[in-house]
């Protein structure tokens, strides 16, 4: 476990070292806050830094660190290392400044601050793209939960109307309902700390089960080779598959509902780029579960690619079964069920503020808050009754998810780039992982077979995808280069 606890250490000092300098490149200060000087009552409330950083890191992860970590191990332990050094440069980088630059534009969503540093054509298409994208989410982190908890009964005996996934699935949009509408502190500020300690404590139980129970972590160095089963490439399917636990522009529409938490700008390192260290420590322990628990057939992990064939729901039971015994059983059915919940509402919170900033709607007035809450959970509804009763069939569209998620990371880095270049401050920090993330993106749009692979020449075809993808990036940073010359 050599490898694996020298990663753990990059990361915890990645957020001491690299996490300071990037604090001190953006430079907070002293000004007055947007929670501060709003202060409604609803969105804008100020909340102490501790529970902004466990809500920021309920609102991020959800089941990503967890089940994106495992997918990534399916490659081999090599994943450790996007994991780490793509937490640490790159995604918490990116979460940062998402939270930091809506917090300095009075707590703006993150379409309007993309339009704010991109001009008014990006602004438009992150609009959309936006309140399409936190929708989808909110509406599969509804169904997800229904229909496991209507699992776990029925293999309990339970019957009659609460083992109808429709039962619970107006139960959990109800709550969402209530969650969105209502003052952040109420019922966000509250629990959400509670079940961000629970994520943590399952992460710790499977970091310690794994030695204890007489697993065995690989090493990087015995293992620098792709051990996907199917043969899929490391690049740029690897950095696509782990988002949530390296860099995720989901993150970025759920930043804006802290930055207007914030007392003190100087919170900002803390529960931004702090929480998402946090999260890539999550996702660092899973990955070594999913390297470590199951079987190795002829250098690949075919073992963890049966366990995962079965759903991510019974992938991370039988780790947390595996590591934790009874203990076990108990978070990772909090963890399956409640984690999709926790990023569900948010999303759906962040559907409305992001209409309330387009739109320029006053949220500070209950009807006013109905008055997009009701259109937004009605859609939400629509969707999700309209999956379960097999009216409607949104899988198609989820698989385009994994690229546009990593492709609106990359747009807030630029427009963290952007106004670095404004400030005429060091915009490397931000200008590289953005370079680096076109790359990935438009290499994976290339040859993925939701995306341009549905061509047959294109399909997996490193040949085309690679070089084409490089000379993006660079297009792209030599029109970054261009603009930032205007301002220098």
């Amino acid at each position: 476990m050599i490898s694996f606890f020298v990663c753990l250490l990059i990361l915890i000092g990645g957020y001491f070292i690299y996490g300071t300098f990037v604090d001190n490149t953006f430079g907070p200060d002293d000004r007055e806050t947007p929670a501060v000087a709003i202060d409604d009552g609803v969105d804008y409330v100020v909340m102490p830094a501790w529970k902004l950083f466990l809500v920021q890191l309920l609102n991020i992860a959800g089941l990503g660190p967890i089940f994106g970590a495992m997918q990534g191990a399916l490659w081999g332990p090599i994943v450790f290392l996007w994991i780490t050094f793509g937490t640490v440069f790159a995604g918490a980088v990116h979460d940062y400044f998402s939270g930091m630059l809506s917090e300095r534009n009075e707590g703006a969503s993150i379409s309007e601050v993309t339009g704010i540093y991109l001009g008014p054509v990006m602004h438009n298409i992150m609009r959309v793209f936006s309140v399409i994208l936190l929708i989808m989410v909110g509406t599969v982190f509804a169904v997800g939960p229904a229909g496991l908890l209507v699992k776990l009964l029925t293999e309990k005996g339970v019957s009659g109307p609460f083992a109808q996934t429709t039962t619970w699935l107006a139960i959990i949009l109800i709550y969402y309902f209530i969650a969105t509408f209502i003052s952040i502190d109420k019922i966000i500020g509250k629990i959400y700390p509670i079940f961000g300690i629970v994520l943590i404590i399952m992460a710790i139980g499977v970091a310690f089960g794994i030695p204890i129970h007489g697993f065995h972590t690989p090493e990087i160095w015995s293992n620098f080779t792709n051990m996907h089963p199917a043969g899929t490439p490391v690049w740029s399917f690897m950095f696509i598959t782990v988002a949530c636990g390296a860099i995720s522009g989901f993150h970025s529409t759920q930043s804006p509902l802290m930055a207007r938490c914030l007392k003190s700008e100087r919170q900002g390192k803390f529960v931004f780029y702090g929480a998402m260290v946090a999260e890539g420590c999550i996702a660092l322990i899973w990955a070594a579960a999913g390297c470590s628990l199951y079987e190795v057939t002829g250098g690949l992990n075919t073992g963890l690619q049966e366990v995962l064939a079965n759903g991510q729901s019974a992938a991370i039971y039988d780790v947390a079964v595996r590591t934790m015994g009874n203990v076990g059983v108990v978070l990772a059915m909090l963890g399956v069920v409640v984690c999709p919940i926790t990023s569900g509402d948010t999303a759906f919170r962040s559907a409305r503020l992001t209409l309330a900033d387009w739109m320029k709607f006053d949220q500070g007035t209950m009807a006013h808050r109905l008055a997009l809450c009701i259109p937004v959970l009605g859609i939400g509804a629509i969707l999700g009754f309209g999956n379960t009763l097999g009216f409607i069939d949104y899988t198609v569209i989820w698989r385009y998810f994994s690229w546009t998620n990593q492709t609106l990371a990359m747009i807030v880095l630029w427009a963290g780039s952007m106004f670095l270049a404004m400030e005429k401050k060091n915009y490397w920090i931000t200008a590289i992982p953005a370079t680096f993330m076109s790359a990935v993106s438009a290499t994976y749009f290339i040859m993925a077979p939701e995306c341009l692979g549905m061509i047959p020449a294109l399909k997996g075809n490193t040949t085309v995808a690679y070089p084409v993808g490089l000379i993006i990036a660079a297009l792209f940073l030599g029109i970054f280069l261009f603009s930032a010359k205007k301002h220098s």
